[in-house]
C-alpha cells in the first residue's frame, strides 16, 4: 500500500507544477506562491489532525522549533523561485533543475549524517543525473503560444532569456536545505505535526516576500485573475494531497525507496507539458531525462 501513497505522491507533485505554470501566467509569482500556501497549510494541519498528533505540539523542544523554522524559511524561498522560474521558463526545463535537489541532499547527508550504505551507487547515480539534468537544460528559442487558442504575452516578443536557470537553481538548493534542516528538526517530532509548523514559517515567508516587494495591492481579490486563482488554489490542493501520500509512504515503508519514486513526479509534470503547452522534446533532453529516471529507479531498488 505505501509503494501506491509514493507513487501517489509522484503523481500530485506532477500535476502541482502543471497547475502552478496555468496559475501563473499573468498572476505575480510571489503572490501565487503565497496564496497557494494557505492552500497547503489547511491541508498540513488537517494531516496532523487527522492522524492524532496535534497533542504533540507543546512538547516540541526549542532546537527542533529552531531548525523547523528555518527549514520553513528555506521552503518558503525554494517555493518563491521555483514559481518565478516556472513563470519565465518551460516546465520540461525548470522541473529537472529543481529535482537535482535529490542529488544535493544525498550529498549533504553522506557529509552530515554518514549515510554511507551502498555508497559507491549513490554517487555514480548523482553523476549521472548531474549529467542528465545538464543535458536538458538548452537555450530557450523564441517562444510561441503556451496555451492552444490562448495568446501568451511573451510570444508578441521573441526572447532568448535564461534567467529561468537562476531561479530554478536557487529552488535546487533550498529545497535541499529544507530536507536536511528538516531531518534535524523534525527529530522526536511526529512528521506529520512537523511538517504542518513548518507550512507557518513558510506562509509567513511567502506573505513577508510579498510585502517587501510591494505586492499587497496585487493580492487583493479584485486585481486578481479568477481563473488562475483557480489554478493556485488547485495546486496548493495537489501538493496539500502529495504531502499526504507521502508521508504516509514515508511511516509506512522504506524512505530510500519513497524519495526517489517521489522525485519521479518530474515525468508527470513532463508529459503534462507536452500535453497541454505543448513543449517539445530534443534528443538531447530524452537522452537527460533517461540519465535522470534510471538512476533514480536504480537507487530506488538498490540504495
Amino acid at each position: 500500500m505505501w509503494i501506491v501513497a509514493a507513487a501517489g505522491s509522484a503523481l500530485f507533485a506532477g500535476i502541482t507544477a502543471i497547475l502552478a505554470k496555468l496559475g501563473i501566467r499573468h498572476t505575480d509569482s510571489d503572490v501565487a506562491t503565497a496564496i497557494r500556501t494557505i492552500v497547503v497549510l489547511l491541508f498540513a494541519w488537517l494531516m496532523a489532525a487527522v492522524t492524532g498528533q496535534l497533542g504533540a505540539l507543546w512538547s516540541i523542544g526549542l532546537e527542533s522549533w529552531v531548525f523547523l523554522a528555518l527549514s520553513g524559511m528555506a521552503t518558503g524561498i525554494s517555493w518563491i523561485c521555483y514559481f518565478k522560474a516556472l513563470s519565465i521558463g518551460d516546465v520540461n526545463k525548470v522541473v529537472p533543475i529543481d529535482k537535482t535537489s535529490s542529488i544535493l541532499t544525498i550529498l549533504l547527508a553522506i557529509a552530515l549524517f554518514g549515510e554511507t550504505k551502498a555508497l559507491p551507487l549513490k554517487l555514480v547515480c548523482s553523476a549521472l543525473m548531474l549529467v542528465g539534468t545538464l543535458l536538458m537544460i538548452e537555450r530557450k528559442k523564441p517562444v510561441a503560444n503556451q496555451l492552444v487558442g490562448e495568446e501568451d504575452p511573451r510570444a508578441a516578443r521573441p526572447t532568448h532569456d535564461n534567467g529561468y536557470l537562476l531561479y530554478a537553481v536557487g529552488s535546487s538548493v533550498f529545497a535541499a536545505l529544507t530536507s536536511i534542516l528538516a531531518k534535524v528538526g523534525i527529530s522526536g517530532v511526529p512528521s506529520n505535526l512537523a511538517t504542518a509548523v513548518r507550512t507557518c514559517f513558510v506562509l509567513a515567508m511567502a506573505w513577508l516576500i510579498v510585502g517587501m516587494r510591494g505586492k499587497l495591492s496585487l493580492a487583493r481579490p479584485g486585481a486578481l485573475d479568477r481563473r488562475e486563482l483557480r489554478f493556485i488554489c488547485l495546486s496548493g490542493m495537489a501538493t496539500g494531497a502529495s504531502w499526504l501520500c507521502y508521508y504516509y509512504a514515508i511511516q509506512n515503508g522504506v524512505v530510500s525507496v519513497v524519495v526517489p519514486i517521489d522525485k519521479l513526479s518530474m515525468l508527470v509534470s513532463m508529459g503534462f507539458a507536452a500535453l497541454v503547452f505543448h513543449e517539445r522534446f530534443s534528443r538531447r533532453s530524452l537522452v537527460g531525462l533517461a540519465l535522470i529516471v534510471i538512476p533514480t529507479i536504480a537507487m530506488a531498488v538498490w540504495a
